[in-house]
């Protein structure tokens, strides 16, 4: 019996555990964010992993002199550039994480949302061009993978009902994997949390719920290229989603402890449950 077959189809699902490692942080992993995935599978989790590499596409396209725009922080993705994204994003980005995870010790396939059918997607806008947004997830080809001992590695490329190519947002892919799978998400930054300095000493909240993040927003606390972050974990969480925690993906044993609910990042939940920071 499988999992899928196993779990009722409202149960939240502690053992499957969603990874989003956006393009920024990947080339920054140390080998011992490799080994956390070894572990976890040792420890009977079924980590998914689900990647951006917006940095690599952006290189790739200013060496084939084709310009990028951005609209609300998504990338305008034309038909001339389609192709490249699909390239950098499932061929070297993925088989990238693919070999570093083999190299760590455990098995790995990297996949997209094209293969087996995994997105059923639609166009998102006119406006945006090739990009597209998650209808729904068939979570059959993840299970069987997870099942027989492999790591599966997404790639947020899908393509629409006449078989066009299109390029998915990195988180919006992963929560679309978490709400199918039933499972928290993990996402992977270069900053250890949600934090405030106190005294020259960055003091992490290790627990937050939308009401106290609005409030930290208000304050100023909340800054940056944190908010969409924060706002994008809201989004994400629902009765099938439990809970999203952001880690600093160079900290020792991040992915372990995440998944065992020890002290480390913050973890945003649907109802009030906070803890002292």
């Amino acid at each position: 019996m499988t999992m899928s077959e196993s779990m009722p189809p409202t149960e939240h699902n502690q053992k499957y555990f969603v990874i989003k490692c956006g393009g920024s942080i990947l080339n920054q992993l140390p080998d011992s964010f490799y080994l956390d995935l070894v572990g976890m599978k040792k420890q009977g989790y079924h980590p998914v992993l689900v990647h951006g590499g917006g940095p690599e596409i952006s290189r790739m396209l200013d060496k084939l002199s084709i310009q990028t725009t951005f609209v609300d922080g998504l990338r305008v993705t034309t038909d001339e550039m389609v192709d490249t994204v699909e390239m950098v994003l499932s061929g070297k980005v993925n088989k990238q994480l693919v070999r570093k995870i083999h190299h760590a010790g455990a098995k790995a396939i990297g996949i997209s949302g094209v293969d087996g059918k995994l997105f059923t997607c639609k166009q998102s806008s006119e406006s945006l061009g090739r990009v597209g947004e998650v209808l729904s997830v068939d979570h059959t080809l993840i299970e069987q993978l997870s099942d027989a001992g492999y790591i599966p590695v997404i790639s947020p490329i899908s393509m629409n009902e006449d078989g066009d190519t299109l390029n998915i947002n990195g988180d919006e892919a992963a929560s679309a994997v978490a709400q199918a799978l039933h499972a928290d998400i993990c996402l992977v930054s270069d900053t250890p949390g949600v934090y405030e300095k106190i005294d020259g000493q960055k003091v992490i909240f290790r627990t937050l719920d939308e009401p106290k993040i609005t409030s930290l927003i208000e304050k100023g606390t909340i800054i940056g290229g944190m908010i969409p972050k924060v706002k994008g974990a809201i989004a994400a969480l629902s009765d099938k989603v439990s809970s999203v925690i952001i880690v600093d993906g160079r900290e020792e044993n991040a992915l372990l402890k995440a998944v065992a609910h020890e002290p480390v990042g913050t973890r945003i939940v649907r109802k009030e449950s906070l803890e002292c920071h």
